[in-house]
């Protein structure tokens, strides 16, 4: 008998559970027949089923009419440099920006090899981070904790990813060091663990800031806990990255090794100012292709910074055809560039190689996929998600180019012996960011870039930090 009621409970259960999903929106089953019935029943799509259950999608969407020997002549190349790997962290950002600050340094020394070390300048990314994400929290201190600025602060409390203004804030107040100097460590190349840990202790922290705030502690109370609360974030920074040099001695090297002239003593600040020469704050405009948003205007990311007393991520937002005229000008001057793309997007990744038409997902799917730029960084379908170094163009009779060429930072055995290729096209589409030194900047763009910015807020689709 019980056995029964069971039975009974169960199906009455069912029914309700079946009617409580077939309200209005809900996922009927009138509506799924009507879906079936939508479908072709042609002995193609069993094919297309039975090769897509047993093969990788891009290897069956692969345009086959695309996939030749690529033209790897540029008419506008600067010079190469080694290819430097980022492994399993999310610092392209800062390996573009570092690329081109050596490049600048090197341009006019041929035989000067030259690395700098990512691991110094990421501790102390990391460090000014977790410094935002307190200092922030204090401030918010006395608003709910579901309001948006604190829920900013909490799901974000530090990441790998950034932009070139973190390599000029950081450069310019730490320094920087060559990489023989403190070189990789595993937690630097393999950022998750390390920064999962970290993260978590910044919100436990967090949890005790906000406690002394609506406590009405003193600011002198609150500035003390937070100094002992860094400290042990700093320790564990110590543990997984290693300490970063306060002095060191350093001979600049040949490519094939030797020295050139004696060593000398450096601070890292010191080293900066050798290779860099000044400040970089105030030298270069970052431009911005966002179609949703008006063309000449200037836009400043609210909280997006490394530092908090550092630069918000302030950027002008130019056509694509005013942003490729400064990046030709400038490779022409020898001068490589920080870009950031939306990389993933139709990238042959075996060849090093961006185009539009790689891969054909419409046919294999009987579709189209028919937004535009901005609708697709509307529906958070595309935007910037990694930074590479804009190196080469290449130039058709009419001077327009048709091609580019990218350090990565995936190491020299991938791609194009470390380097992609991409078409114009391609670049277009899914270009989103370019650093621009300001010699090679229009006048008209940089009064728009001296305009008051219009405030923008950190969730917007397109401001992700590239990583």
């Amino acid at each position: 008998m019980k056995k029964y009621l069971m039975i009974a409970v169960a199906a009455l259960w069912g029914m309700s559970s079946a009617q409580a999903q077939t309200k209005d929106g809900g996922l009927s089953a009138a509506m799924l027949k009507d879906i079936v019935k939508e479908q072709k029943q042609l002995p193609l799509n069993k094919a297309l089923g039975n090769a897509v259950a047993a093969n990788a999608i891009d290897d069956l969407a692969k345009n086959h009419a695309n996939a030749g020997a690529l033209d790897t002549y540029f008419s506008i190349e600067t010079k190469r440099q080694s290819i430097t790997d980022q492994k399993s962290s999310g610092r392209c950002w800062m390996f573009s920006g570092l690329n081109v600050l050596r490049s600048n340094y090197t341009q006019e020394r041929d035989s000067i090899q030259l690395e700098f070390s990512q691991a110094y300048l990421f501790f102390y990314d990391q460090l000014e981070k977790a410094n935002l994400m307190l200092q922030g929290i204090a401030d918010t201190g006395k608003k709910p904790i579901d309001d948006q600025r604190v829920q900013f602060f909490f799901h974000y409390p530090l990441s790998d990813g950034g932009t070139f203004c973190g390599v000029a804030d950081l450069s310019e107040k730490y320094g920087l060091v060559p990489s023989e100097v403190m070189p990789e460590s595993f937690s630097s190349d393999n950022t998750s663990k390390a920064r999962q840990l970290i993260a978590a202790k910044l919100r436990e922290y967090g949890l005790q800031l906000r406690d002394m705030v609506q406590k009405d502690r003193s600011q002198a109370t609150i500035n003390k806990a937070k100094v002992r609360m860094l400290a042990q974030i700093y320790h564990m920074l110590e543990i997984t990255i290693g300490q970063p040099p306060q002095k060191f001695t350093y001979a600049f090297k040949t490519k094939d090794g030797r020295s050139v002239g004696r060593a000398k003593e450096y601070t890292p600040l010191s080293f900066y100012q050798e290779v860099v020469g000044g400040p970089l704050n105030g030298t270069f405009i970052m431009a911005m292709n966002d179609p949703r948003r008006p063309y000449y205007k200037t836009y400043e990311v609210e909280l997006d910074r490394h530092t908090y007393d550092g630069h918000n991520w302030k950027y002008v937002n130019l056509p694509m055809d005013d942003i490729e005229k400064m990046a030709i000008a400038s490779l022409r001057d020898g001068r490589k560039l920080y870009s950031s793309y939306d990389v993933g997007k139709q990238l042959d990744r075996k060849r090093g190689y961006a185009d539009l038409e790689n891969f054909d997902y419409g046919s294999l799917f009987d579709t189209t996929f028919g937004m535009d730029k901005a609708q697709r960084i509307s529906t958070f379908d595309s935007g910037s998600t990694h930074a590479m170094t804009l190196c080469a163009v290449d130039l058709d009779e009419k001077g327009n180019a048709t091609k580019w060429k990218v350090e990565n930072s995936w190491g020299a055995d991938w791609g194009q012996k470390g380097c992609l290729i991409m078409t114009d096209r391609w670049l277009r589409e899914y270009m989103f960011r370019l650093v621009v030194d300001k010699k090679y900047v229009p006048e008209k763009i940089l009064q728009a870039a001296e305009q008051e910015p219009v405030m923008v807020m950190p969730e917007d689709p397109l401001f992700l930090p590239d990583e």
